[in-house]
């Protein structure tokens, strides 16, 4: 079975040449098969996301604009690690609650990836939350956050919109073909 592994190639140089909001670009500086190469990446903190499954099989799904990609986008709540000292399970129940104004008594393993490891080192972790509970929140939202919809998808629907590539966002696509495939649909 194919698994990736891990490198450790020396870095001769390391800078970082914009310094953003949320993430970084550096160009860094390796030697590789007796050659030194140079890559510009985006220093991202990672992330992490959630797909929460009622007990109708029912996937939470948001709907939010993304300015890159000029589209409102289906997807699953989802936050950067952002918060000193958070781990990744913290963060995801945060991201839950914050965006959604949901808690989940169950919490499992789903699924890591890279979103995009030519270009950028982000790596997002998604759990799989069951046994939900809507607490509510009394947080004010900001940005593309403010006009939020949540919606309940049944997963075999959310499923097909994947595959049809009519729901994109990569966390989603991602997470709900994993949890399909955890519950054999």
């Amino acid at each position: 079975m194919p698994k990736d592994r891990p490198a450790s190639l020396a870095i001769s140089k390391s800078e970082v040449v914009f310094t953003g909001k949320i993430w970084d670009i550096k160009r860094e500086s390796f030697d590789y098969n007796g050659a030194t190469i140079v890559r510009e990446f985006v220093a991202h903190p990672g992330a992490v996301a959630v797909i929460a499954l009622n007990a109708a099989n029912q996937v939470l799904l948001i709907n939010q604009y993304r300015h890159p990609v000029r589209e409102y986008l289906w997807e699953i709540p989802a936050g950067l690690l952002d918060v000193p000292g958070e781990s990744k399970l913290e963060a995801a129940k945060r991201e839950l609650l914050e965006e959604t104004g949901y808690i989940a008594e169950s919490w499992s393993d789903l699924i890591e990836f890279h979103t995009t490891p030519g270009g950028n080192n982000e790596t997002i972790a998604i759990y799989l939350a069951r046994e939900l509970r809507h607490q509510g929140h009394e947080l004010e939202l900001e940005g593309e956050e403010t006009d939020m919809e949540v919606a309940w998808v049944p997963i075999d629907e959310a499923l097909a919109s994947v595959l049809a590539s009519e729901m994109r966002s990569p966390s989603a696509a991602v997470g709900v073909m994993a949890a399909a495939h955890k519950l054999g649909i």
